[in-house]
């Protein structure tokens, strides 16, 4: 055999292959051909990662959003004259799938621009497909993880023909917000789940976020945040406490006292949960509130209050796992911020005496701490199921609401916006 090293770095690299020729004479040959193919794969890896979204810096309501939705409805006329997408078997596909239904992903991503058409019809789910599988998942509002579930085949046979009045529907609703917004505001998408702090055009900040269920619709809407309460009471209101509150005792007489929910008549006076009928509409006569606390308060650590009718508000949520959903329809109608610190550090920045650090410090205090904002920021609640960015990506959201007319919610988001506990139930 001849003499030479070789290191486990070396070995994973060249594999076994380039060993067993060096060890025929054939070494510089054989590691010659493995650096050609190790050069080939980093290629084909880089050219599949290339397929990523781009995270854009242009907000949702932007001129610059208005003009590439414009552009993109063109392309779907396009897209549909040619005869639309392909039809996606149903089928659970990962790296490393074989067989027909690849193939048929395969076509489909090349029809919607997730994939190159260099790419072809293989059935094999390799590092191509899982770029494009992944950049189709996060133009849709999913995770994206690259492996093709039933949201991902429902999301892709959602005909091209939808997509285009969806695209026209929604760039009427752009053209609304096209004058001027405020240098700094905040939007928040609704059927997107997701919130954006916006100044001189640039998004700050962005923020998955808990929305309304379908029954509990967030609303529509234009208002400003004025001020901020640092672990607030919640006090909760009277549709929740019949919806919620009077099924959840009857099953179990503990759920107040567990939760730290405590029950005041008019007077101020505390009273026991024991003093209630609870087989009765007797507790809406009742005030309930809910003592401060991050761990188990429905409202987290941070309330913003934003004037409107509807009686909603933003704030953080104990349940942090729903921002890890695919559909985050959870909520009554308030609408729940991941990164609530970051978010209320932004709203707070031209307030003195509320750097991050004074921030920090008021949540840990776990006292009741309230600040108002030196100037109240423009807050739009908006409802947009598809645009799409400067930088060419194309983004659909479900129409969670009906707003579009187009037809009902997707069964995978009606049934996920269904679930939850006691937090996604309460506001």
């Amino acid at each position: 055999m001849s003499a030479f090293k070789i290191s486990r770095r070396d070995f994973a690299l060249t594999g076994l292959a380039t060993l067993m020729a060096a060890s025929s004479g054939a070494f510089s040959t054989a590691f010659a051909q493995s650096a050609f193919d190790q050069a080939e794969w980093k290629q084909n890896y880089d050219a599949a990662t290339s397929l990523k979204v781009v995270r854009s810096s242009t907000p949702v309501l932007s001129p610059l959003t208005l003009q590439a939705t414009e552009q993109a409805i063109e392309s779907y006329r396009q897209i549909v004259s040619q005869g639309g997408f392909p039809e996606m078997p149903a089928a659970n596909l990962k790296l490393g799938s074989k067989g027909p239904a690849v193939a048929a992903l395969r076509r489909r991503l090349i029809a919607s621009g997730d994939l190159n058409q260099a790419a072809g019809g293989s059935p094999i789910f390799d590092s191509f497909v899982e770029a494009g599988v992944k950049r189709f998942q996060e133009r849709h509002g999913l995770m994206p993880t690259g492996i093709v579930n039933q949201n991902t085949v429902t999301a892709m046979n959602v005909p091209a023909a939808v997509r285009l009045r969806q695209l026209e529907t929604n760039v009427v609703r752009l053209r609304s917000y096209a004058g001027n917004l405020g240098e700094r505001f905040v939007v928040a998408n609704i059927p997107a789940a997701l919130v954006e702090t916006v100044e001189n055009g640039q998004v700050m900040t962005r923020h998955a976020a808990g929305v309304g269920k379908i029954d509990r619709q967030s609303p529509v809407m234009t208002t400003r945040a004025t001020d901020i309460n640092f672990n607030p009471f919640w006090t909760v209101p009277a549709s929740i406490i019949k919806k919620d509150l009077i099924p959840k005792m009857q099953a179990d007489p503990n759920y107040l006292t567990d939760n730290k929910i405590r029950i005041y008549n008019k007077a101020g006076q505390e009273i026991a949960p024991s003093a209630i009928n609870w087989r009765s509409d007797e507790a809406t006569h009742y005030m309930f509130r809910q003592d401060p606390g991050g761990d188990f308060n429905s409202l987290g650590v941070v309330r913003i209050n934003i004037g409107n009718p509807y009686g909603v508000y933003m704030h953080d949520t104990p349940a942090k796992g729903i921002f890890g959903d695919d559909f985050r329809f959870v909520s009554s109608g308030c609408m729940r911020v991941q990164n609530v610190r970051d978010y209320v550090t932004w709203l707070l920045k031209d307030t003195p005496g509320w750097t991050r650090e004074q921030i920090d410090a008021a949540i840990e205090s776990g006292q009741r701490v309230d600040a108002r904002l030196a100037q109240p920021v423009p807050v739009y609640w908006v409802y947009i199921t598809a645009w799409a960015t400067p930088e060419g990506i194309v983004q659909f959201r479900d129409d969670i609401y009906n707003k579009d007319g187009l037809g009902g919610a997707p069964v995978a988001s009606m049934a996920s916006s269904q679930i939850g506990g006691p937090e996604e139930e309460m506001q």
